[in-house]
């Protein structure tokens, strides 16, 4: 996914904030990654109760890990249909600048 993003972001951004959407880029997985931390620690805290060890305890033979993979695969459907939407609404402008560019290589 980050060679996809990246991509994206530098042959959709003007020539100025290329640098700029290559931070925020990074930005993006580095948030994604708190995310996935916040998301184990709320799912123990939920899951976990003094008779029953949680979903994701040290002794993974006596959780639930396969509740914890359920609850991740629907909020990936749950993206997957957030990006569409986006997807759909995407338009791309070619500015001028990248209009440019592409025609000095052009005659090259």
């Amino acid at each position: 996914m980050y060679v996809g993003q990246l991509e994206f972001f530098n042959s959709h951004a003007p020539t100025g904030l290329k640098s700029f959407a290559s931070a925020l880029c990074m930005a993006s997985i580095s948030l994604g990654n708190y995310v996935s931390s916040l998301l184990v620690s709320i799912v123990m805290k939920i899951s976990t109760r003094e008779d029953f060890p949680g979903w994701i305890p040290g002794n993974l033979s006596k959780g639930h890990l396969d509740r914890f993979y359920f609850l991740l695969a629907g909020l990936i459907a749950a993206d997957f249909v957030v990006y569409l939407v986006c997807a759909k609404w995407y338009k791309y402008i070619k500015s001028e600048a990248s209009f440019s560019e592409s025609m000095v290589g052009e005659e090259v």
